[in-house]
């Protein structure tokens, strides 16, 4: 650990803070005892009641934790979030008085002697101080900082209130909410993080049970609440927002590409009874045209009923009687076989005395298995906190594996049912429950990681932690209404977790709970669900979830949603590889576009999808108008099926259209578009085309294509990759177009052919070139397309050349 004196500069940024409300966040009841380099890295402070130890991360994340008085000595707990180790961060440190000053080239934190008082700013900008700190009162420990008045408040995990989630107290304890719709407060996926519209996170290092306070008091007061476990948080600033996801997904960890199927489309309901139906509902997709990658079964795959068999985990054989053969069959037609598990073994199922025999289940105070009755039947946990319990649940999933099974669903892992008299190998059932789905997540990935190194895994679980992202969990919203208010909340919920480092969050599109027909709805949610990581339709069977068995109509249109779903597949993939590097989401709000407007920080009507498009579901019932924010004055967005321009910085009324939902790419975008294929067994790109938005007010521009096969682990960094890097450059009535190629040590690339669309050409161009070269092209008019063949691109750069 560097330390050096504070500059000037610093000096200056602390007088600005000492300037701030914040300055008035203090604990008088709190004493300032002494100051020290701690042993290693980072800082102590002694108070009257604990100490404080303060450590650096990185310039933009330093971590501060408090051990009271009364905890010392007693061994600090591994983080279950944090993955980042501290850095060797250069800090310059100055102690007077009055106060101590520890600054590095971005984060300043600032610890007022007396009264007391902590507080954090970046390059000069007050960010957040404690207000009272540590305290600790009816049952609770808390940790509360103090917020300026104009602040929007995100996080706390999935959530349907509104974009700005100042005002509410989130209870921290992931619970499903069965049929919700428009408004939920707590759902199966909390996350102890808190985002300012400031542009900083707090990440409270901490999973036990609690509450996550954004200011419901309205006194100005952000509280983190916990039945105990540590006091420790990490701050997270940035100059912008890629920065903060950079910086929070550094903390705890990257989301590792998914295996390329799981971009594709799924056949799931709850559920499929038996083989023959399987079988006919994969043959009726193909037989209609309708892409499908997975086939997802629901609980009737180890039981006939839905209560009592639970905890059987294997193949009922009266229903699935081949069930290997029709896994191998379904892999021959590109589509791959995904089963549901649970953690709750039955007392009635076939697993529940040999579980009870090999202790991997959770228990009793006097360590017998831990029965309760719930929805399914009378229960056991499996404690996969417990190392043999582990061992035992992952020989069960290698089992399946070897059969055919391609990818897990991880239901009801909040868990659902946990009651707090709960025992488990870590904990209570209270201090453990937060992080259930998360270590379940981890067992999973870990399995695959040490028995099957080439392979990446499919994890769908509705339930995890900070951090569970890493372990390449999918989660998904839960138990929807089959409504119009279900479809409002998701793209909150979706953008929401994004910001918190889970990209993958999605819905049940077309909703699930209730036995609603509502054409419609279904459609629009399904034409939302091509701009969301994991298009699935998935609904209790009353009324189907597949496009397959709806009407003519309905079924054409949703036809037409998955089509471009797979059309979209080079760019999809594109962003979610952009998203294993930088954690930036695929879904993005607007407020990343437009950061400094107040107006920003409320929309989730209308977002991003990756960098390049601007999308705006439509989400009531009839809608024959659709309010439409355009980000960015001075910019343009064109429609992406018209190409109909449209300024920044303009809140527009469009007129929706049946066909699809209203959708926009940026000028100067570069977007792959792949010839549509019935399975991503079948997909590649040696033949695309590279659509390009071309305006005068866009100089330059840049944009890339990634693939691999779509299965290595880590093909990036394993060099089993290729990337093609795309250019603009418009300079004297000349439009540049680069294309660049790049291939991994260890992957031998293809040639791309591409066809070339250059999209608001205004007239004839006098001449296309490629490397000097004359090109033959067409131009139309009416459409204002440029649209060029261009020569295989194979090792070397191509540049296009067009004369305006």
């Amino acid at each position: 650990m560097k330390h050096t004196r504070l500059t000037a500069a610093l000096a200056t940024a602390f007088a600005t803070l000492a300037a701030s409300p914040l300055a008035h966040a203090q604990n008088a009841d709190r004493h300032f005892l002494g100051f020290r380099q701690a042993p290693g890295s980072g800082y102590e402070i002694a108070t009257s009641d604990g100490r404080y130890l303060i450590k650096p991360y990185a310039a933009n994340i330093v971590e501060t934790t408090f051990v009271p008085a009364n905890e010392e000595g007693k061994p600090r707990a591994a983080s279950h979030a944090v993955v980042l180790q501290p850095g060797q961060v250069p800090v310059q440190v100055r102690e007077d008085a009055a106060r101590i000053v520890l600054a590095t080239e971005g984060i300043m934190v600032t610890v007022e002697k007396s009264p007391f008082r902590i507080g954090y700013s970046y390059k000069g900008k007050p960010l957040v101080a404690e207000k009272h700190g540590y305290a600790r009162a009816d049952k609770l420990e808390s940790i509360e900082f103090a917020v300026e008045g104009g602040e929007a408040l995100y996080g706390a995990g999935s959530r349907a209130v509104g974009m700005n989630r100042r005002g509410y107290r989130f209870p921290l304890y992931n619970k499903a909410s069965y049929g919700f719709g428009a408004h939920a407060e707590q759902m199966g996926y909390g996350i102890p993080m808190a985002l300012s519209s400031k542009r900083y996170a707090i990440h409270f290092d901490n999973p036990q049970a609690g509450y996550l306070d954004l200011d419901s008091r309205k006194d100005g007061t952000l509280r983190f609440e916990a039945i105990g476990g540590p006091k420790t948080y990490q701050v997270v600033a940035g100059d912008d927002w890629a920065q903060i996801m950079d910086g929070t997904t550094r903390l705890t960890g990257r989301q590792p590409l998914p295996p390329r199927w799981a971009f594709g489309n799924f056949a799931s309901r709850f559920g499929y009874h038996d083989e023959a139906e399987t079988r006919a509902v994969v043959d009726k997709f193909i037989a209609d045209g309708i892409p499908l990658d997975a086939v997802v079964l629901d609980l009737y795959w180890f039981g006939k009923t839905v209560k009592g068999t639970m905890g059987n985990l294997a193949w009922d054989r009266d229903s699935f009687p081949h069930a290997e053969k029709m896994m191998a069959d379904f892999r021959q037609k590109g589509v791959q076989t995904v089963v549901i598990t649970e953690p709750f073994i039955l007392t009635t199922s076939k697993r529940w005395d040999e579980a009870a025999k090999q202790g991997v289940l959770a228990t009793d105070k006097d360590g017998k298995p831990f029965t309760f009755d719930f929805y399914f039947g009378n229960t056991g946990l499996v404690d996969v906190f417990k190392p043999q319990a582990r061992d035992w649940f992952w020989n069960i999933y290698k089992e399946l594996k070897a059969g055919g099974v391609a990818g897990w669903w991880g239901d009801l892992g909040e868990p659902e049912m946990h009651p707090s008299e709960a025992r488990h190998a870590t904990g209570s059932a209270d201090q453990v429950h937060n992080i259930y789905g998360h270590e379940w997540a981890r067992m999973i990935h870990d399995g695959y990681a040490r028995d099957y190194p080439a392979e990446r895994p499919f994890i769908l679980m509705r339930s995890g932690y900070s951090g569970s992202q890493r372990f390449g969990m999918i989660p998904w919203s839960g138990d929807v209404s089959r409504g119009w208010g279900g479809l409002q909340s998701q793209m909150e919920i979706s953008l929401q977790m994004g910001m918190q480092g889970q990209a993958y969050m999605h819905s049940d599109l077309g909703g699930f709970a209730g036995p609603v027909l509502d054409d419609e709805l279904y459609v629009r949610w399904l034409q939302y669900g091509v701009f969301q990581p994991v298009f699935r339709p998935h609904a209790q069977e009353d009324v189907a979830a597949e496009p397959v068995f709806r009407e003519a109509k309905t079924k054409a249109r949703a036809r037409d949603a998955v089509r471009l779903r797979y059309a979209m597949l080079p760019y999809n993939y594109t962003i979610a590889f952009e998203n294993s590097r930088s954690g930036m989401p695929m879904m993005r709000p607007m407020l990343f576009e437009e950061q400094d407007e107040e107006g920003a920080a409320g929309i989730a009507s209308t977002y991003l999808w990756g960098p390049s498009f601007l999308v705006a579901p439509i989400v009531e019932p009839g809608a024959t108008r659709k309010e439409i924010h355009f980000p960015n004055k001075g910019s343009t967005w064109f429609d992406f099926y018209d190409d109909q321009p449209h300024r920044g910085g303009i809140t527009e009324i469009v007129t929706p259209v049946p066909g699809h939902i209203p959708t926009y790419v940026r000028a100067g975008a570069f977007v792959p578009l792949a010839k549509v294929v019935q399975s991503t067994r079948d997909y590649n790109t040696r033949a695309l085309e590279l659509h390009y938005w071309h305006d005068a007010s866009v100089t330059s521009s840049s944009g890339q294509l990634y693939d691999d096969d779509g299965k290595t682990p880590d093909a990036y960094a394993a060099g089993k990759y290729e990337l093609v890097r795309f250019s603009s450059r418009v300079d004297g009535g000349k439009l540049e177009i680069g294309l660049a190629p790049e291939a991994g040590a260890a992957y031998t690339a293809s040639s791309h052919s591409f066809a070339l669309k250059v999209h608001n050409v205004a007239r004839k161009p006098r001449a296309v070139q490629a490397d000097g070269k004359p090109l033959n092209y067409r131009w139309d008019a009416k459409r204002r397309l440029l649209e060029v063949s261009l020569p295989l691109l194979r090792d070397s750069s191509m540049q296009v050349a067009v004369t305006l």
